[in-house]
């Protein structure tokens, strides 16, 4: 696939990664990338915007991060003695979040209002974000220094949670040879108006009332020891499964579709701060029943 193929030039030996990254962004949710630093999370988020043609902003999430450097000002002008709104970096189609979970819970809750609803209220008015409004954001594993792990809250608003891992010998390399091309090389695949068809073909993509019910099946699996999956995990994990389907080439979803994306979308929501990659013993009971439910 064109897209796959141009993000993969930027990071190499990836394919899975990359299709979870686009099935989210086709399913119109939000991306978590966790990772020691160094493994190329930030490397992922300009690329995905280049191919799509999509509107870039980067913002490095410190402790001293204000929720109105997100938001934006009002700015009051002397020629016609009012007030006009200066939009701050959220006013983007894709924002990269470095290091989100620096950041202070009042501006972590800023990011939250935009991820939830799409807008942003400065001074008791809301001002609409564009579309689509796609956030990635990086996380370093919590063992770091400086890190504290995010609320429940805001870790349900990320539909997927991905970590890159390291390298194979082969891709490795290659980036020592400098065989990697640089994210500001990476040339449009898609045209705005063409990823908002891709997304609307995904979220209208056929699934049986089998397949429902699978996916039903494994939510109240979560529930049975546990606070489980939200209605809204459920939710997005059949969008993910749908968007991943799309990418496959089908027009239908199948069990396998919302297998290679049940990992992704689910065990954030159940781990809450274990470290991405590994997995609690309550994920590895869901995936241990996932074959008997089929």
């Amino acid at each position: 696939m064109p897209l796959i193929e141009a993000l993969g030039r930027v990071l190499l030996g990836k394919e899975h990664q990359l299709r979870l990254a686009l099935s989210c962004l086709l399913a119109g949710g939000h991306l978590l990338v966790e990772d020691r630093p160094g493994m190329g999370k930030s490397t992922l988020a300009e690329p995905l915007a280049r191919v799509s043609a999509l509107e870039f902003k980067r913002v490095s999430f410190t402790s001293d991060l204000l929720p109105s450097d997100l938001t934006g000002i009002n700015v009051f002008s002397p020629a016609d003695a009012s007030f006009r709104f200066q939009p701050g970096p959220l006013f983007t189609q894709v924002l990269l979040a470095d290091e989100i979970n620096r950041a202070s819970p009042r501006t972590q809750s800023a990011l939250l209002e935009a991820m939830a609803a799409g807008r942003v209220s400065v001074d008791g008015v809301s001002h609409a974000l564009p579309q689509p409004f796609f956030v990635i954001a990086t996380q370093n594993s919590l063992d770091q220094v400086g890190t504290s792990p995010l609320p429940e809250a805001q870790l349900d608003r990320f539909l997927m949670r991905v970590s890159l891992g390291f390298p194979d010998r082969d891709s490795e390399l290659s980036m020592l040879r400098g065989q990697l091309c640089a994210p500001e090389a990476i040339q449009p695949v898609l045209n705005h108006e063409a990823l908002l068809q891709l997304q609307q073909r995904s979220s209208a993509l056929h699934c049986s009332e089998t397949l429902c019910g699978y996916v039903l099946d494994l939510v109240a699996v979560s529930r049975r020891r546990h606070v489980g999956l939200s209605p809204r995990a459920s939710q997005g994990l059949l969008a993910a499964a749908r968007a991943w389907a799309l990418l496959e080439g089908r027009d239908h979803v199948v069990v396998d579709d919302v297998q290679a994306v049940l990992s992704a979308v689910v065990e954030h929501r159940l781990d809450g701060g274990c470290p991405s990659g590994e997995e609690s013993p309550f994920s590895n009971r869901i995936r241990e029943q996932v074959n008997a439910l089929r």
